[in-house]
């Protein structure tokens, strides 16, 4: 479940709201213990969520760093080339 759960900071273009969003998801899922909750557990499960939700776009607009943004692109390929490396046989 939480291998979803990608780093948000320092990206150009910044992180979108359903980027969040899916990271809270995530969050809460691994911490819940299911992916899917019961029809009882369902709104606690969307009250954490918007709450880690919430809480993350805070942090996300409060971080500071003197780093250059980060490419998703070139992010994304060198995490393919650490799959590849890691699952060849």
């Amino acid at each position: 479940m939480c291998r979803n759960i990608r780093q948000l900071h320092n990206f150009e273009p910044p992180a979108t709201p359903d980027e969040v969003q899916a990271a809270a998801l995530q969050y809460v899922r691994k911490v819940g213990g299911t992916t899917k909750p019961s029809q009882r557990n369902q709104a606690a499960y969307d009250k954490a969520v918007a709450a880690v939700a919430e809480a993350t776009a805070v942090l996300l607009a409060e971080l500071v760093t003197t780093a250059p943004p980060k490419d998703r692109e070139i992010e994304a390929a060198k995490a393919r080339e650490r799959a590849r490396e890691r699952y060849a046989s």
